[in-house]
């Protein structure tokens, strides 16, 4: 018996496995194909199945919408298990919002607005899910998810456990979840109660402030490197003159240079290939090694 045959005679314990092409999943829009393809909407689906890839020796990428992940053009030689819209549900506990790792960050954001629930506002622009935004701290105009966070529900190993948010060991862009290779199956949100017309405003603001200043008519994984210490990614790929440098469909964006995105076509390669130039060319102007914010998987074609 194959590894689809195996994992799809589960009878319902587990959701339909396909074989897909991983572009229309990440907002980069490039990517290959997964051999193994699962959304599972429950807790106890994404065991059994993170069980049975265990059990097979498959290697496993958990992604949620894909917003911080480039994907290379030879494709994922394993399990990929999104957690996306049937894992997505947010529920309010009091001044809490518990969401499940599939939900949207923009989502849960708009819900805590219409809760007259303040702390999120930051949140409201940022293209990615709970799960990958949790696991990797992110934030946006002076916010991070961290400062919110009251506790985070992991897989852990075979354990599901509840980790205090004061145990995540949050930092930039990194928390405690990618040390002990966690998998994130949501969190909940310590907000504080706020006018919902107040929110609103505030997270109108941030919105026109990310459209006047955002390539947001492209696909791209937003900011792609990591702000470096002492500087901002941005400002020192233009002050290399790297604004609008291109490697086939791949683009360092003319209005912001911190986004790499794509103008048409573009394929893994093409964003590698950029951005290793982008480096060479920062670290030999200002001796400053940028490093991807985005995760980097799969293989070569």
């Amino acid at each position: 018996m194959d590894f689809f045959e195996k994992i799809n005679s589960k009878n319902g314990n587990i959701p339909p496995v396909t074989c897909v092409i991983l572009d229309k999943f990440t907002t980069l829009r490039v990517g290959g194909p997964a051999d193994y393809f699962a959304e599972p909407a429950n807790e106890k689906q994404a065991a059994e199945l993170l069980r049975i890839a265990k059990e097979a020796n498959l290697p496993v990428l958990l992604m949620g919408n894909g917003s911080n992940l480039l994907v290379r053009d030879g494709g994922f030689r394993g399990l990929v298990i999104r957690l996306g819209k049937a894992f997505s549900n947010i529920q309010r506990k009091g001044n809490c919002l518990y969401a499940q790792a599939g939900a949207l960050l923009s989502v849960l954001a708009r819900q805590a607005q219409e809760a007259g629930l303040s702390g999120l506002e930051f949140a409201q622009g940022i293209p990615g899910s709970v799960g990958g935004g949790v696991y990797m701290n992110a934030g946006a105009y002076g916010g991070e998810l961290a400062q919110t966070v009251e506790f985070v529900r992991v897989l852990d190993g075979d354990t599901l456990r509840d980790i205090p948010g004061d145990e995540m060991d949050f930092s930039y862009r990194h928390t405690r979840a990618m040390e002990e290779k966690w998998i994130i199956l949501g969190a909940q949100f310590r907000l504080t109660p706020g006018d919902p017309a107040r929110i609103e405003a505030a997270m109108r603001d941030f919105a026109a402030r990310r459209k006047e200043k955002q390539p947001l008519e492209y696909p791209s994984a937003g900011s792609f490197f990591k702000r470096p210490a002492g500087h901002f990614a941005g400002a020192l790929i233009e002050g290399a003159g790297l604004k609008g440098l291109s490697v086939g469909g791949a683009q360092v964006s003319e209005k912001h240079a911190g986004f790499l995105i794509n103008t048409g076509g573009a394929t893994a390669a093409d964003f590698l290939r950029l951005m290793e130039q982008v480096q060479a060319r920062v670290l030999e102007k200002y001796g400053v090694r940028l490093e991807p914010e985005v995760r980097i998987v799969g293989e070569e074609k």
